[in-house]
């Protein structure tokens, strides 16, 4: 069975995508290219320029794990 995300920030070609196990929420952050066949893949690997948006996005991220929590304990 393929386990679906709940949420997915992006932000050029940094996405954050947030997974949630019963409550216990993880994060993927991820860098798209494209190969040298010209096929989209993915890499945990950033580069300086990247690290920005790779800030943002985990911040992104933390911000709506934070407002789901507080939700879910009301």
């Amino acid at each position: 069975m393929t386990q679906q995300s709940t949420f997915k920030f992006k932000i050029g070609l940094i996405t954050a995508t947030i997974w949630d196990n019963d409550g216990f929420f993880s994060v993927d952050i991820s860098r798209s290219y494209k190969n040298g066949e010209g096929d989209w893949r993915t890499t945990s690997a950033f580069s300086h320029n990247d690290l920005l948006n790779v800030a943002k996005c985990a911040e992104r991220a933390e911000n709506w794990i934070s407002r789901k929590q507080a939700a879910a304990s009301q």
